[in-house]
């Protein structure tokens, strides 16, 4: 998971382009938009986080730096 790749795609698309992006990875098929990552899991990693982030954003009523560190409390919190 890079944080610079995240907030850029966060920046770049709308929830809906994001989750069409992720159900094309989830089939196996190239997204319509350019996801940055090392490997497919990498990319669909940063795909669920800048929806999460974007969804976050508007129902909490966020800006990206402290949406971004709920979605960081989140992780630390389902890997400890």
């Amino acid at each position: 998971m890079q944080i610079p790749i995240i907030k850029k795609t966060v920046e770049l698309y709308s929830i809906s382009e994001l989750k069409e992006a992720e159900e094309a990875m989830l089939e196996e098929l190239y997204p319509k938009i350019i996801i940055e990552g090392y490997d497919e899991g990498e990319k669909l990693t940063h795909v669920l986080a800048a929806i999460w982030i974007k969804e976050e954003m508007v129902k909490e009523n966020l800006e990206f730096p402290a949406a971004l560190r709920e979605y960081t409390k989140k992780v630390r919190t389902s890997i400890s």
